[in-house]
């Protein structure tokens, strides 16, 4: 656009949301920060999280494509980064790059085996490529510590300057740092026409097809953008905690994941960080109380978000702002 041209009143409008958004959510962590210091370990378990239902959402909510096995670029980036850091790479920014790195190529030959089929096939096809993953790192025990985990890492201080201690201070400030960043680029990515695309390939793939787009490359580049974020995910959660176990790549993660993204709301960025942060909230307080039957509450919970808010918190708050917007535009006529 020429210098001097004005800036459509939309256009204005998204990025002052955008910007608005990315400040409340800034402030929120920082509110963390302060409120629960001595839960900062937790809080940064929760931003890797965040992260890994992010890249869910990316294939879930603007691909349509069904994946439960969105733990295989978890685990991918988590074990990536420990590796490296046991063998002397010890930044920590450069230890997040190899994180996505492997999570990109991971995404790279997930989306190329799923994308060859659809519907159950495709979930089935998922969930045998994490279980798969599972297995060669419980069997390459002499790289991945095998069921004993990956320990042994020291990551140097961040920028030279800022210690990786037992309170996770830092760890959690460099976590909300990157949240931040990766949520920014997903909001332009997701509104750029390959987004828009993506979102047609879901809803209308007949159309899409007729325009002379073939799917197959854009939902792989998808693939990978998705296993970029996973993969930070994982980089972040080994550097905080300096440990790597098989958990991080099981179909567990991914079937929670899921389970994340149905409450927040698929299709939606903020649904994705909504739902983690009150699943896992749910999870660490109840399970304290109770830790035989905490799940209990969160399958009543689930329930009752499929049966009366279908869309997930963040598309009924959506909705529900249209009406009050409505209802005050027809009050002022």
């Amino acid at each position: 656009m020429a210098s001097g041209m004005p800036v459509p009143a939309s256009t204005g409008r998204t990025l002052g949301r955008d910007l608005l958004g990315l400040a409340l959510i800034a402030l929120v962590g920082l509110a963390g920060y302060w409120l629960f210091p001595d839960n900062l370990a937790f809080l940064t378990r929760v931003i890797s999280v965040a992260l890994l239902v992010l890249s869910l959402d990316l294939i879930v909510g603007y691909c349509g494509i069904a994946s439960l096995g969105q733990g295989a670029l978890y685990g991918a980036g988590a074990y990536a980064a420990g590796i490296a850091c046991v063998h002397g790479v010890t930044d920590p920014v450069l230890l997040i790059l190899i994180g996505a790195a492997a999570g990109a190529v991971m995404g790279l030959l997930m989306g190329a085996i799923m994308l060859r089929a659809h519907g159950l096939p495709q979930l089935v096809l998922s969930i045998a490529i994490v279980q798969l993953l599972h297995e060669a790192a419980n069997k390459a025990s002499s790289i991945t510590g095998g069921s004993d985990g990956l320990s042994g890492m020291s990551p140097a201080p961040l920028f030279g300057l800022f210690e990786f201690d037992l309170w996770g201070r830092s760890a959690y400030l460099f976590g909300l740092g990157l949240l931040l960043i990766v949520f920014a680029v997903l909001r332009f990515v997701t509104r750029s026409p390959f987004g828009m695309v993506c979102r047609g390939l879901k809803e209308d793939p007949l159309r899409i097809s007729a325009l002379g787009i073939y799917a197959f490359p854009v939902l792989l580049k998808m693939f990978v953008i998705s296993g970029t974020v996973a993969g930070m995910g994982g980089a972040l959660a080994a550097i905080a905690t300096q440990v790597v176990g098989l958990d991080s790549v099981s179909f567990e993660v991914s079937a929670n994941a899921l389970v994340m993204l149905v409450l927040g709301g698929i299709g939606h960025l903020y649904g994705a960080l909504i739902g983690t942060v009150i699943f896992m909230a749910l999870e660490h307080i109840v399970a304290a109380i109770n830790p035989f039957h905490w799940m209990t509450l969160v399958g009543a919970v689930l329930i009752a978000i499929v049966l009366f808010a279908p869309r997930g918190l963040s598309g009924t708050l959506d909705e529900l702002a249209r009406l009050l917007t409505r209802d005050r535009w027809r009050a002022g006529r």
